[in-house]
């Protein structure tokens, strides 16, 4: 579950198992500190609502993976599969993002939320222009950062302490699952 020593009981559980009918394990890790879960949540829905679902989610499925998180990987492919991708889509974007049928500005996203994850100081003005020459606006591109610098505070968060992905992920496509639990710098399988 985690590394950590988490409690039993929490308000936190109550609602999970209210909403989900189970807790998942990052909400263990996050039991001792409910606070900073909530403060987390609402960044994640400021940040969200500035932003189109389907790419946040393509944005959040490129940098869980550079991340090498596995846990956010597999939440945020789960969504895509079930509110905007069939299994084979999916397959296609899991494997190489950019030779699935994507359109080239979702294609330039994804590669720029990888760049993002994978070292944010090595970010340059040509990967901005690249998603300008897209027709990205600024305000846009300011959205994505936001998306992945969240991602990769709560992916830390969860790599660290050891949060194992939830068994709810396991009605997956396996080749699926294997793809994004091994993407781009996978760690531990977190």
């Amino acid at each position: 579950m985690t590394y950590l020593s988490t409690p039993d009981r929490s308000p936190l559980y109550d609602a999970a198992l209210a909403a989900q009918g189970y807790v998942p394990n990052y909400l263990r890790v996050f039991a001792p500190r409910p606070e900073v879960y909530e403060a987390w949540l609402r960044l994640g829905e400021t940040v969200r609502s500035g932003m189109d679902l389907r790419r946040y989610e393509l944005v959040t499925l490129a940098a869980a993976r550079r991340l090498g998180s596995a846990y956010c990987g597999l939440a945020h492919a789960a969504v895509l599969l079930d509110r905007f991708y069939g299994e084979a889509e999916l397959r296609a974007i899991v494997a190489d993002h950019g030779d699935a049928g994507l359109a080239p500005v979702d294609v330039a996203v994804m590669d720029f939320a990888g760049r993002v994850a994978a070292d944010p100081a090595g970010v340059a003005e040509e990967d901005v222009a690249a998603l300008r020459g897209h027709g990205v606006a600024d305000d846009e591109i300011l959205q994505i950062v936001l998306a992945v610098c969240l991602r990769r505070f709560f992916s830390g968060v969860l790599s660290a302490t050891g949060a194992a992905p939830d068994p709810v992920f396991d009605t997956l496509p396996g080749d699926i699952r294997a793809a994004v639990g091994a993407g781009e710098g996978a760690a531990h399988g977190t």
